[in-house]
């Protein structure tokens, strides 16, 4: 699988696993790739100016470009997904804006993964979806102010998180105020498929408000090739459609080598 009209990135939150997280953009650019993304990289939303400096050092020393970035989610490993609509911790996302936008700033960031978060037991939804709307118009207004684009996945795995399929995610976009700024869906090919969207299909209905791309296989979410997915089939179909963004690959090492399937003079194109 070669790519032809976008660019190959590394998600060094999912890969790298074995190395400590600061080791991750070095071992990314060894392996021959130019670009990373990365989950929230702290455990809070406002960390230590000091750790906000190692993780900025460390892809900076590395020689990569930082290419998207996690809003704080909460807690990943314990089941979190997200702050946009959690009621009750309204001030640790407002906080967190400003912690991304310096990061952006100083790494030349421009893309932003807002996670919606889950329904919350005895909270009605409506409630939730209120405050998504109004966070999501926040992190747009902020992060806009240095060029950014907010992005909205749907996910697969948590029963609770609302936003399962490219549908669910354009419904939110469709009412948010265009005004406030740039919102626009994160079209993971192993979440859509697993939750059931057609991917080709998604793509020719969706891919004016795709903002960015993530890939891994299924079953297992490993690399390409270890699943059933045709990745390069909807890879071929998404260029061929008009993207010309980066390509995340946000999957687990499940191989000896899990870039074997691309030959290393495609991992910086």
């Amino acid at each position: 699988m070669a790519p032809s009209g976008y660019t190959p990135a590394v998600n060094c939150s999912i890969l790298f696993t074995d190395l400590p997280l600061l080791e991750r953009p070095a071992a990314a650019k060894a392996a021959g790739f130019g670009a990373v993304e990365f989950w929230w990289p702290f455990a809070e939303a406002v960390p230590a100016d000091a750790d906000v400096d190692a993780f900025v050092g460390a892809v900076q020393d590395a020689g990569v470009q930082l290419i998207g970035l996690n809003l704080f989610a909460g807690d990943m490993p314990g089941g979190d997904r997200g702050l946009v609509s959690w009621v009750g911790r309204e001030a640790e996302f407002a906080d967190n804006l400003p912690v991304v936008a310096g990061i952006a700033e100083r790494l030349g960031c421009r893309a932003f993964n807002a996670l919606y978060g889950n329904r919350i037991d005895g909270l009605a939804p409506e409630k939730q979806d209120e405050l998504a709307l109004a966070h999501l118009e926040l992190a747009a207004r902020e992060l806009g102010r240095i060029g950014g684009t907010v992005l909205l996945e749907p996910v697969s795995g948590m029963d609770a998180y609302p936003i399962k399929t490219a549908a669910d995610a354009v419904a939110v976009l469709d009412r948010l105020d265009p005004a406030a700024g740039e919102v626009k869906l994160l079209v993971d090919f192993y979440h859509l498929a697993v939750n059931g969207d057609d991917v080709p299909t998604v793509i020719d209905a969706h891919i004016g408000r795709a903002g960015h791309v993530q890939i891994a296989d299924s079953p297992g979410r490993g690399e390409p090739g270890t699943g059933d997915l045709p990745l390069t089939e909807w890879l071929d179909h998404l260029v061929a459609a008009g993207y010309r963004g980066h390509v995340a690959l946000e999957h687990k090492a499940v191989g000896d080598d899990p870039f074997a399937w691309l030959p290393r003079e495609y991992r910086a194109a």
